[in-house]
């Protein structure tokens, strides 16, 4: 016959799987524990050792125990991202999965390519299967979405679900976890003035939440500082012309702002740092120099924003977005109350920005 922890440890195992789908996270104290199955409490606390060696609970000081979240068969999480290869989302999902893999999680990665068609074929695949929580970055967050049925749906099945970047409107009670981007854009034409400019051009994607919030900040900046807003120099663009940009490196769209030049401009600000990249490249070939001529920011601080000679000032987050997203999530499936988070920025000024001279 097993020893009495051990068979202890097993009854509350199966306690354990059974509450996580009613929710249930807190395990009766020790003294409750003893009382109900006539045990030590030397016995009970051996048990209970048992279980967080096996990652099931943890204990939380002044508290008690609570169950990990962990379920007795599939621990998977499912991310969904618009592009897996795009610039930044490798380090992203890299860090979602050293805090998941720390807890005993797994993760499935899929893309949506920023289409809700695709979005939809994988939510359906994963209505069909185990999964325990969801990382989402969305499609096209700033457009209605069809697939808000699908959310609901797992979200009834009891799959903890969290948004990155933005949630759709509509889908109620959902937990985001995305930068500060309205303050991002302050921030960013905060500093040009400051160093002098007043024609500020830029470039943001339309279709996107993100976008919208940065070129928010961007526009209430001016308007704080008395300078008014260049509506004629805001380039934007959407999902097509990104992927178009990203496969075919057509960048027709930055042309358009360089044809603009007429309209006097002497600092941009762009939604990232591949945007950024692509402009000064096409502002080369145009015979115009960054900074010199025409300063140039943007936001994430990536490995593109040091890729040519000129190192674009931008825009580096405070806290990592893909550990955030993860610890947030598994704290929700733990039975937390957690809210939503706008991550803060750092400025990282570099060389594509300089003081304006006339």
């Amino acid at each position: 016959m097993p020893a009495k922890y051990v068979r202890l440890a097993n009854i509350l195992r199966e306690s354990i799987f059974q509450n996580i789908g009613k929710g249930i996270y807190k395990l009766p104290s020790e003294n409750e524990l003893c009382e109900q199955y006539h045990m030590s409490r030397q016995t009970v606390r051996t048990a209970l050792r048992l279980l967080t060696e096996e990652g099931l609970i943890e204990k939380r000081r002044g508290s008690g125990s609570f169950s990990t979240g962990l379920g007795a068969m599939q621990n998977t999480i499912a991310v969904i991202v618009n592009h897996a290869e795009e610039y930044t989302t490798p380090n992203f999902l890299a860090n979602v999965k050293s805090v998941l893999s720390a807890k005993g999680y797994s993760i499935d990665v899929y893309s949506t390519y920023s289409k809700v068609s695709e979005e939809r074929i994988i939510l359906q695949r994963l209505e069909n299967s185990s999964i325990r929580g969801m990382i989402v970055e969305g499609s096209k967050t700033a457009l209605p979405n069809p697939n808000l049925d699908l959310y609901e749906h797992l979200m009834v099945k009891g799959v903890s679900i969290l948004f990155t970047g933005g949630v759709y409107a509509g889908l109620n009670g959902c937990v985001c976890i995305k930068d500060d981007n309205y303050y991002g854009g302050y921030l960013l034409a905060r500093h040009l003035i400051e160093l002098g400019h007043t024609r500020i051009a830029g470039v943001f994607r339309i279709d996107d939440q993100q976008g919208l919030e940065r070129y928010s900040g961007f526009a209430a900046a001016m308007r704080d500082f008395n300078i008014p807003l260049p509506e004629e120099l805001i380039i934007w663009y959407t999902a097509t012309r990104l992927e178009a940009l990203e496969t075919k490196s057509d960048t027709s769209f930055l042309i358009g702002l360089l044809r603009r030049n007429k309209e006097p401009y002497s600092a941009v600000i762009c939604q990232n740092d591949e945007v950024a990249y692509w402009l000064i490249r096409e502002l080369s070939y145009a015979d115009i120099r960054v900074p010199e001529d025409i300063s140039v920011v943007s936001f994430d601080n990536s490995y593109m924003s040091d890729l040519n000679s000129i190192h674009i000032t931008t825009l580096a987050h405070r806290k990592e977005p893909g550990a955030a997203a993860a610890s947030a999530l598994l704290r929700i499936i733990q039975g937390e109350s957690v809210f939503s988070e706008e991550l803060p920025w750092d400025l990282i000024a570099k060389n594509s920005a300089a003081p304006y001279h006339l």
